[in-house]
């Protein structure tokens, strides 16, 4: 991928996530932390919801030509999201607190919005 469309596809990735944000503020999630990255892994956002701490996974695409966003969500890359999430709870000292995945996708080009998938995966 050349330098100017990678530096493209980061300050995309960077809006969605952006927009996901405050699409899920306004579903009255608490976001507490924002791409939390560890050796293997990384989280878009983490978010309070009720008694719950939500891993929150934003995936969007300009187009389906490749399959649609959820579908980019491959097992491996959901095994990569529960590994970040465990290394985040013990650091937290939150490793009795549920938990669960969910999948915010969208399409910044279109006027659909956001789709929000709750519990989309899960580690058990």
């Amino acid at each position: 991928m050349p330098f100017k469309r990678l530096i493209k596809s980061i300050d995309i990735g960077r809006a969605a996530e952006s927009q996901a944000e405050k699409f899920a503020r306004a579903q009255g999630f608490t976001i507490v932390e924002r791409n939390f990255r560890c050796k293997g892994g990384e989280i878009d956002l983490i978010a309070r919801h009720g008694e719950h701490l939500v891993f929150i996974e934003v995936r969007h695409r300009s187009s389906d030509k490749f399959g649609s966003a959820a579908e980019s969500i491959t097992q491996k890359k959901q095994q990569r999201i529960i590994l970040a999430a465990n290394i985040y709870l013990q650091k937290k000292g939150l490793t009795n607190m549920p938990c669960r995945f969910d999948v915010i996708v969208g399409n910044l080009k279109s006027n659909t919005g956001f789709q929000w998938i709750p519990d989309a995966f899960s580690c058990w």
